[in-house]
């Protein structure tokens, strides 16, 4: 089982969004079949073994073990991936492009460009897997609190003049063999959530 695995065809994003086979891939994190599905979520067992099939016929969940009971092959079933993430690629025409309308102060730019990172991510970490290596990847996230708009201003100018500087230094057009890396840089303010 992968760790994650991002869903880039609209037909398994559909099946993925349905609460009630969303809740079986939660569970099929640990093998399962229907049976033990069945007293876990309070569906009847014929219900799950249709959804189930649903779930493996778009590769969310795969056959790990066939157990005979009586008369009957229970199948044991777990899912490809620990969490799942759709890609906006499943949205095909209408997904966001960050080449639409680039203007680093908008939040849809923003947005865009997090959903370019989601599906060349998901595409690479795919390929990766295939191929049985790690995808070289880094991610920095950290908070900073703003004493004014001023600041936050000063702030993102000094950011984006390091981050130019950085890429300058180690940029090399002609490197024969270097590989390609997009660097992104974001910055939003924080989501309070209330204490539960």
């Amino acid at each position: 089982m992968q760790e994650l695995s991002v869903i880039d065809d609209p037909a398994a994003a559909g099946v993925s969004l349905d609460p009630v086979r969303a809740r079986l891939l939660a569970e099929l994190v640990e093998p399962g079949s229907a049976s033990s599905l069945a007293a876990k979520v309070g569906l009847p067992r014929q219900k799950i073994n249709y959804h189930l099939r649903t779930l493996e016929q778009h590769g969310l969940v795969e056959l790990v073990a066939e157990r005979r009971k009586g008369n009957m092959t229970e199948r044991v079933m777990q899912a490809t991936a620990a969490s799942y993430v759709i890609s906006p690629a499943a949205l095909s025409a209408v997904a966001p492009d960050p080449g639409r309308a680039p203007d680093r102060l908008s939040a849809r730019w923003l947005i865009a460009v997090a959903a370019r990172t989601v599906r060349e991510v998901g595409d690479l970490l795919a390929g990766a897997t295939k191929a049985g290596k790690r995808l070289a990847t880094f991610a920095v996230d950290g908070e900073v609190r703003f004493a004014s708009a001023a600041d936050r201003a000063a702030f993102a100018d000094e950011l984006a003049a390091a981050v130019t500087t950085l890429v300058a230094k180690y940029h090399d057009e002609s490197a024969e063999g270097g590989r390609l890396h997009r660097v992104v840089v974001a910055v939003h303010p924080g989501v309070r959530r209330e204490d539960a």
